[in-house]
């Protein structure tokens, strides 16, 4: 709905005014008169019905006079099955070159992935008042500079593809960790992605890496709590969701894929296979450090050098890391100093973790290996 507003709208605040009252007009309405045979069509009509009086009384007509025709909205309109989705239209606008990369991402996190500001910043590592600060510039940005909402034409899609893919990898790395919904709206989003650029590999490799992490969602939680690679059911994992990631990473390897997307694909499928190759996976993150720099990248790494064996030089690389902010740093460094026997480090780490803790999943397996030590 929101993206259907935004678009029609061409305003993030008025679109988001408008969403609100139609469902308050649902909530008040349909305990009487019963839904409507098709509620989401019936409610991305009422909002733009609400967006123009809105318009109206505010008497904010210059430019706006195409919102004041008479409205005839077709009821199948609203069908999200097709490549040129209302979504990914909004977040190609979202990811447009004239707004700074990190307002791009925030920004579509908060419209396409309904996150909460705290949530966003908690995936950037920031105070939430940074990204209140950060979302309203690339609100205003896009309001006072006409940012059009359509799917770029074929030859601007390559430069606007990185921070696009940036966007779906973070929604489905907060699916991943728990939230499902925002899990199956990114690997849908992929799809699209690589159903539009399928000459992209970076495209197809982020729809390998989803799909194949995706396949392993039922055994990743024992009810509510978080299970580790290790001590997950591989009865539990989808083999042929695993099959499709896989047979999507050899397209993109095909294509000469060898960025970031493609070769963390790459690690997932390792990772799923009967026996992993540690000394590879902890291989294929330092070419992955290599391409992105990133700091958890290399604490991934580390990681895989423990499995791999060494959990000595694990904890080393770990500690030359600037992550304190970092619930993960933390509970890795735990897990490596429990492994060394160093078990009152290891609790100081895993409390410091908790501290960090804000799902519940997560809150319950630190607080286990606390228990344990």
């Amino acid at each position: 709905m929101l993206a259907s507003l935004v678009g029609f709208l061409g305003d993030f605040d008025r679109a988001e005014e408008a969403v609100q009252e139609a469902f308050a007009i649902a909530a008040e309405r349909w305990p009487k008169s019963g839904m409507p045979d098709r509620p989401g069509a019936w409610l991305v009509t009422t909002a733009r019905n609400r967006a123009i009086d809105r318009v109206r009384r505010e008497r904010t007509l210059a430019g706006k006079m195409h919102l004041l025709q008479p409205s005839e909205v077709v009821m199948d309109e609203f069908d999200d099955t097709v490549v040129k989705d209302e979504r990914l239209e909004l977040v190609f606008a979202c990811c447009h070159p004239a707004l700074p990369l990190d307002g791009q991402v925030a920004l579509t996190l908060r419209a396409l992935g309904g996150l909460e500001t705290a949530e966003i910043a908690r995936a950037f590592l920031v105070s939430e008042e940074t990204m209140k600060r950060r979302l309203s510039r690339a609100k205003a940005k896009i309001k006072a500079t006409g940012i059009p909402f359509r799917v770029p034409a074929a030859p601007l899609l390559p430069e606007r593809l990185d921070a696009v893919l940036a966007v779906v990898y973070l929604i489905y790395n907060e699916g991943y960790r728990g939230r499902v919904d925002l899990g199956r709206e990114a690997l849908r989003l992929g799809r699209l992605l690589a159903a539009l650029m399928p000459d992209q590999p970076e495209a197809l490799g982020l729809l390998a890496l989803m799909t194949i992490h995706h396949a392993r969602r039922r055994a990743r939680f024992s009810g509510e709590d978080l299970v580790l690679l290790e001590d997950q059911d591989r009865s539990l994992w989808d083999q042929r969701g695993i099959a499709e990631g896989r047979a999507v990473l050899d397209r993109a390897i095909a294509l000469g894929g060898r960025g970031a997307y493609v070769v963390q694909a790459a690690i997932a499928s390792l990772q799923a296979r009967e026996r992993i190759d540690w000394p590879q996976v902890a291989a294929l993150y330092r070419r992955l450090a290599g391409l992105t720099g990133s700091a958890v990248v290399e604490l991934n790494g580390a990681v895989a050098l423990a499995q791999a064996g060494d959990p000595a030089a694990a904890l080393r690389a770990v500690d030359r890391l600037g992550l304190d902010g970092y619930l993960y740093f933390h509970s890795t460094r735990g897990e490596l100093l429990r492994r060394l026997g160093r078990d009152a480090e290891a609790r100081d780490a895993y409390g410091r973790a908790l501290a960090l803790a804000t799902l519940a999943p997560e809150r319950r397996f630190l607080t286990r290996r606390l228990e344990q030590l």
